[in-house]
C-alpha cells in the first residue's frame, strides 16, 4: 500500500507491513522563527508534531519520544552552535528518517565528515532555480524548481560527507540538497517552507511519505513547546530573520 491520506484527509506514512501508520515528527527548534513556518505545513500534512528548543531535549529523550521522523530546522550561528542537533542527526539515522534545514542541512554535514563554511555568495531572502535528481524530497516535482534560501554559510563543493550524494544544485553549481546513498538521511540549503519555495509543500509531504516504524510510545521526556518559537521581525510569518 502506497502512502496517502485517510478519509479524514490525515496524512498517513508508510508503516514497516506496507500500511498506514500516521507520521510522528519531532522538530529541533534551533531558535529561528522559520521553525514555526515548517510546523505549520506538517501539521496541515495530517503529521502529528512535537518541537523541541535544541537545549531543552538530549538523545536519550529524543529516542524515547516515539518519533516516526526527525526535522532538525534552520537557525542563527553554525553547527556547532546548534545545540543537540549534530548529535540527534547521528544517533537518529539509520533509526527514522532525518531531515536537515538550511542549518540543519549544514549540522548534517559535519556530523559525517563534511565541512561547511561560507557561501559563494550571501543569500538571504532570495530565491534560486534549483535542478535536482527527482528523488528524495524531490520525488514527481518539476525538473527546476525555485527554492527561497536564507544562508551566509554553506556545504561547499568538496565538502560532501562520505556515503552522502549530491541531490540539487543552482544554475551557478551550488550545492544545494544532499542524501545518504543507503539510509533516508537528508539534508536541503534551502527553505522548504518559506513563500519562495512554491513546491515546498510538495517537498515535505515526500518527506513524510518516507517509510518508518509506528512507534506507539507515548512522547514521554522533557515537556515539548506548546508553540515553536514566534515568528519575529516584519512581513509575512518567519520571513525575516537575522544572518545564519
Amino acid at each position: 500500500m502506497s502512502a496517502g491520506r485517510g478519509s479524514a484527509g490525515v496524512f498517513r506514512g508508510v508503516g514497516p507491513d506496507g500500511g498506514p501508520a500516521r507520521a510522528r515528527v519531532l522538530v529541533i527548534d534551533n531558535y529561528d522563527s522559520f521553525t514555526y513556518n515548517l510546523v505549520q505545513l506538517l501539521e496541515e500534512l495530517g503529521a502529528e508534531v512535537v518541537v523541541y528548543r535544541n537545549d531543552a531535549i538530549d538523545v536519550a529523550g529524543i529516542a524515547a519520544s516515539g518519533l516516526t521522523h526527525l526535522v532538525v530546522s534552520p537557525g542563527p550561528g553554525g553547527p556547532r552552535e546548534a545545540g543537540v542537533s549534530m548529535e540527534a542527526i547521528g544517533a537518529m539515522h539509520g533509526v527514522v528518517p532525518v531531515l536537515g534545514v538550511c542549518l540543519g542541512h549544514q549540522a548534517m554535514s559535519e556530523v559525517f565528515g563534511g565541512r561547511v563554511g561560507p557561501a559563494g555568495r550571501l543569500m538571504h531572502g532570495k530565491a534560486s532555480e534549483v535542478a535536482h535528481d527527482g528523488r528524495g524530497v524531490f520525488a514527481g516535482l518539476p525538473a527546476q524548481v525555485v527554492c527561497g534560501r536564507y544562508h551566509s554559510l554553506a556545504v561547499p563543493e568538496g565538502g560532501l560527507p562520505e556515503g552522502f550524494e549530491v541531490t540539487a544544485r543552482t544554475e551557478q553549481g551550488e550545492i544545494m540538497g544532499m542524501r545518504h546513498r543507503t539510509e533516508p538521511t537528508e539534508g536541503v540549503q534551502f527553505h522548504p517552507e518559506s513563500v519562495l519555495t512554491p513546491e515546498g509543500r510538495a517537498m515535505l509531504e515526500n518527506f513524510l511519505r518516507t517509510p518508518h516504524r509506528p512507534h506507539p510510545t507515548p512522547l514521554s521526556h522533557p515537556t515539548p513547546l506548546s508553540h515553536p518559537t514566534p515568528p519575529r521581525g516584519p512581513g509575512a510569518p518567519g520571513e525575516a530573520r537575522g544572518p545564519a
